[in-house]
């Protein structure tokens, strides 16, 4: 929208605002914010353009801390070396999977007091409010196995990876990342009344996400019109920075962030940090807060941007738009239906209404939210609504200012405080209905649907002021600035007596003669073989996306029960994707080639690796063999850094050799081992198909010596086996 407008042009700071730079010499990016914290956290070269990052704390949800401490501790983990906290919010369902739930709950405990942990029991915070009360702070980097690790408006940079390279972090070792590009986002004017984060960060997604503008650069706020901002505002706005796909993000501070800190108890951890005259930024971002209106991303991506007036003038025009591309990419095995969502009065009616979790379920949305409610009720036709605050002191902190009874008198349910919904694990919607949520994601089937089993549902995003009204309006879609409201400014009174009361903290006082708690679905991970010097890849999925998301990779909801169980959790690799992926692996799997070298499948995709940061989209395809995957580019550094560390190859191909893969072509690569060991990026392979034999050429770029030797080794667990036979 024009509001917001990417530019590629280097911009300098001069006087305190940004102006074309002149020339290559104008000004330079050290002086960044950025660029400050970054050095100082630096374990090498303080100039290179490697960095090598330690991080001042860690966090990890239950989905994702398991693997990483068994990783860990099968590489010889002794003791937490930073502050790691160990949050309970995604697998928080402890129905689902019998007592496999709560058995990680329990390991994740005896991990905090073993070897020097934070842990937070079930439904006390959602991993990113725990992280923002307890341990962000200004100057701080903060590393979570979860791709919306982003604390930037705190003056914190916080980056989401996969498991990996926490594991790295726990022995001690440091985050390898090519220095970035600085984008500044230059902040202007107002927020107008009725808009709220979501908008913005919608609108921003949409301009940067679809070109690739700023992925893998780090996203730099300043501007006057920052100041006005309430710390919610921001957050609401920063978390959302994954989905541009940049690398991470940082603010300026004032006596906002000042305010906040003391807040919490924790005054000592701010400090000022303002942007610098001289400071040179890459790229500018500039934001029109005026000129902001209500906006919706529409299924299957952030992306699909539309202010909401948009999609009132013409709903059958980009309904039809949006449904047709896609079933396209469902591939005709359940059709969706957004059309049935336009009532005989051309107006828009929704299912059901989220507000919730990193984004969403902060105390500011929600007492909006309630503003625009008080008094109304959301009917008792087929929309429901459901609250999900974001931590008990903010759940707390809405009790105390009447805000939840005012909520609940109008129908919405409070629920507690869960990630689920943001993956398909609760508030699952009806078959073909449209869910309006204040979440991060709308990736296709991530609200739990299985198109396989002919179910198929919806989620577009919204911020929480339009849910709102929309609620109020029975479930016709509504934006919030086409209503009248009074908005009474509460403000959020933190009290962090429940994290005393119920959180274990033990950083710096391990207890190494306990022991682990390991229920039976807690295992090792399987053993995996180094790499020979010749590999031979059979194909066993091709998808022809323009992007293909972790989610499809390996889908979330149900699967999450099963994620400290790497072969259990290996059978629903590509299920809701590519169905018969696991069988065409398997039948290959421990195979060997006519050099005697490994036989391994597959993966090809345009474009992989958007969403979430979970490793597990790798390591299921390491156990079921595979041994590569060949791109046109990764879509995100965190999923090429997972390929790595769990020994498969991220090989990419150039569009302009015109190369088209199918499903049982295989392709062999001669001196693999030796090429990778020496640095080498181009590899001359054969590819192997049903009508032909030719030679193609793979690219491996831009590994470090690390890379090279965890690939050769097999994967991240052999290599810390090595280093310790070497020591």
């Amino acid at each position: 929208m024009e509001a917001i407008k990417y530019s590629s042009s280097a911009v300098v700071i001069r006087d305190g605002v940004p102006v074309t730079a002149d020339g290559q010499a104008d000004g330079t990016r050290e002086k960044s914010i950025a660029y400050r914290i970054l050095r100082a956290h630096e374990a090498g070269d303080p100039q290179a353009d490697k960095l090598h990052i330690r991080f001042d704390a860690l966090v990890s949800h239950d989905i994702t801390y398991v693997g990483i401490i068994q990783t860990a501790r099968a590489s010889g983990l002794r003791e937490f070396p930073v502050p790691y906290a160990l949050t309970n919010c995604h697998n928080s369902l402890c129905a689902v999977g019998g007592t496999i739930n709560e058995d990680d709950h329990v390991f994740g405990l005896s991990a905090a007091r073993k070897y020097g942990g934070i842990y937070v029991p079930a439904n006390q915070a959602v991993i990113h409010q725990f992280a923002r009360e307890a341990l962000a702070g200004c100057g701080k980097m903060i590393l979570g196995s979860d791709s919306h690790t982003r604390y930037g408006c705190y003056g914190c940079m916080g980056v989401g990876e996969g498991g990996g390279e926490l594991a790295k972090q726990l022995l001690n070792n440091t985050w390898d990342s090519d220095a970035p590009e600085v984008v500044l986002v230059w902040m202007e004017g107002k927020v107008p009344h009725g808009i709220g984060p979501h908008d913005i960060a919608i609108a921003l997604v949409a301009e940067t996400f679809p070109n690739g503008s700023v992925k893998n650069k780090v996203l730099e706020f300043a501007g006057p019109g920052v100041t006005d901002m309430p710390m919610d505002f921001r957050i609401g706005i920063d978390v959302m920075t994954t989905e541009t796909s940049c690398l991470s993000s940082i603010w300026e501070t004032d006596d906002e962030v000042r305010r906040y800190y003391e807040n919490v108890g924790r005054p000592e951890d701010y400090s000022g940090l303002s942007i610098e005259d001289g400071t040179r930024y890459d790229s500018m971002i500039t934001v029109d807060l005026d000129r902001m209106e209500s906006m919706i991303a529409l299924p299957f991506h952030p992306s699909r941007a539309y202010t909401i007036h948009e999609l009132q003038a013409d709903p059958e025009g980009i309904l039809s738009r949006i449904q047709d591309e896609c079933n396209a990419s469902l591939e005709g095995g359940v059709k969706m239906d957004l059309l049935r969502t336009i009532g005989p009065d051309g107006k828009i009616r929704v299912d059901q209404g989220v507000i919730g979790g990193c984004a969403g379920g902060m105390f500011d949305n929600i007492a909006e939210a309630e503003d625009i409610l008080r008094g109304k009720d959301i009917g008792n036709g087929f929309f429901d609504l459901s609250v999900y605050p974001a931590s008990a002191p903010v759940n707390l902190a809405l009790v105390q200012d009447g805000i939840t009874l005012e909520l609940l008198k109008s129908g919405a349910v409070i629920k507690p405080c869960f990630c689920g919904p943001c993956f398909g694990a609760g508030d699952t919607p009806a078959n073909n209905s449209l869910s309006v949520r204040h979440t991060t994601r709308n990736f296709a089937n991530r609200e739990g649907s299985k198109p396989g089993q002919g179910q198929i549902a919806s989620v577009a995003l919204m911020d929480a002021r339009s849910i709102a009204a929309t609620a109020a309006n029975g479930g016709v879609l509504t934006a919030a600035t086409d209503i009248d409201y009074e908005t009474s400014r509460r403000d959020y009174r933190f009290d962090g007596s429940i994290y005393e009361k119920r959180c274990y903290y033990g950083f710096g006082e391990p207890h190494p003669e306990e022991e682990l708690r390991l229920g039976p679905n807690i295992t090792d991970w399987p053993a995996m073989p180094e790499l020979t010097d010749d590999i031979t890849l059979e194909m066993t999925a091709v998808i022809l996306d323009d992007v293909t998301t972790t989610d499809e990779l390996i889908p979330s909801g149900e699967t999450s029960s099963y994620r400290s169980n790497p072969v259990a959790l290996s059978e629903f690799a590509l299920s809701r994707r590519v169905p018969e992926y696991v069988g065409r692996c398997k039948a290959v799997r421990d195979g060997v080639n006519d050099t005697g070298g490994l036989l391994g499948s597959c993966i090809f995709a345009r474009r992989p690796g958007d969403g979430s940061a979970r490793e597990q989209a790798a390591s299921c395809q390491k156990v079921l063999g595979g041994l590569a995957n060949i791109c046109y580019e990764y879509a995100t550094k965190r999923y090429r850094s997972n390929c790595i560390n769990w020994g498969i190859i991220p090989f990419t191909i150039d569009k302009e050799q015109g190369v088209e893969f199918s499903v049982g072509d295989r392709i062999f690569i001669p001196g693999v081992r030796k090429g990778i060991l020496e640095g080498k990026e181009e590899f001359d392979a054969i590819l192997r198909s049903s009508e032909e034999e030719k030679s193609i050429k793979l690219y491996c770029r831009g590994l470090t010596p690390e890379e090279r030797r965890i690939l050769t080794d097999g994967c991240l667990i052999n290599y810390y086996a090595e280093k310790i036979k070497e020591h």
